[in-house]
């Protein structure tokens, strides 16, 4: 663990954006809330903030890329498209770094998939541990309120200096540039360090009544409660919000778009959702989901089970931002899973 004063931080900050050839991307302050966006000044940066809008998994699947350009000029001609932006990105969250991870595994998985492994290769992640908490936030029951890795640096505020994590070599040579003003931390700031992250495990006031890694369980023996999930989606509108603001979801819709020629054209994919209406319609017409409640079902069934049985990770990393950003109040995981927990006896 090393230590940093923040001005020298704030240094290297402005010293990247200046000379750096990767974009520097930052948690920044817009119209009271928090976003990721491209910094222009380390002054800009917040990273005592609660939550973000969007979580910073936009930077390795955006919401709409091009996957393959195409001609049929002189028979068909296809070319690969990567748009790949070397990126440092500044205030990531510990639940934010978990989901990375879970992405990670998912998009390395057979077949890979080049266009997320070469942004996220090309990409340096510095952490930061939190200071507030999103009232919607349940991070502490899900175990990603702290993490051991997934980054490259991460921060602990501690006043008028940063502790510093070091997790690989790309963030070793980000210090590199700086080591005259980086020293080793003390054992009383070790110990500040190890005392803050346990203090901001109790700081959240939403939790799960029972241990996360009993959801699979949970979810299979519930799955035919029919009664109780058209209750729970009554109120949904299948707008896919959702779906869209989660750090873990990543399914995606793929379309073809010509030119008016039809000598050109690309295909693109971008983001998708579970919870909207046709997202498991089919050729023909047929919808494998056609009524909400079942779409409603599916989306905690994939969080708390599916994912789970194929990769081995809970994918709700507590972030809240579903439940902050849903208008009618329904899509709270910790409501559901405990309605779930206290009525399983019953």
């Amino acid at each position: 663990m090393k230590i940093i004063k923040k001005n020298v931080f704030e240094g290297l900050v402005d010293e990247l954006i200046e000379n750096d050839e990767r974009e520097i991307i930052g948690v920044q302050s817009k119209d009271s809330k928090y976003v990721f966006d491209r910094l222009e000044k380390a002054e800009g940066l917040e990273l005592d903030y609660d939550v973000t809008i969007l979580p910073p998994k936009k930077y390795f699947m955006p919401q709409r890329e091009t996957l393959v350009e195409y001609e049929t000029r002189e028979g068909l001609e296809m070319e690969p498209v990567n748009e790949v932006i070397p990126r440092i990105i500044i205030g990531i969250h510990p639940y934010d770094l978990e989901a990375i991870k879970q992405m990670d595994k998912v998009f390395a998985d057979s077949p890979k998939d080049s266009n997320y492994l070469e942004k996220r290769e090309n990409s340096v992640l510095i952490g930061v541990n939190m200071q507030q908490t999103s009232d919607w936030s349940f991070a502490g029951s899900m175990g990603t309120a702290t993490v051991d890795d997934g980054y490259d640096l991460m921060l602990t505020d501690l006043g008028k200096k940063y502790a510093v994590e070091i997790g690989s070599s790309k963030g070793s040579d980000l210090l590199e540039k700086i080591s005259e003003d980086v020293r080793d931390a003390s054992p009383e700031e070790i110990d500040k360090v190890e005392k803050a992250k346990e203090e901001i495990k109790d700081e959240f006031d939403k939790e799960l009544d029972f241990s996360p890694q009993k959801l699979p369980s949970l979810l299979a023996d519930t799955y035919d409660q029919d009664d109780f999930w058209e209750e729970n989606a009554e109120d949904c509108y299948s707008c896919g919000t959702c779906n869209i603001v989660c750090p873990t979801c990543y399914c995606f819709d793929v379309q073809d778009f010509s030119d008016i020629s039809l000598e050109e054209g690309e295909r693109m994919r971008q983001w998708d959702g579970c919870m909207l209406e046709a997202f498991a319609e089919v050729a023909g017409g047929e919808n494998f989901r056609e009524e909400r409640a079942e779409r409603y079902r599916h989306r905690y069934m994939r969080k708390g089970r599916y994912l789970y049985n194929r990769f081995g990770d809970i994918a709700c990393v507590g972030c809240g931002r579903c439940s902050s950003q849903c208008v009618p109040d329904i899509a709270d995981p910790t409501d559901i899973f405990n309605k779930l927990w206290r009525g399983k006896d019953e």
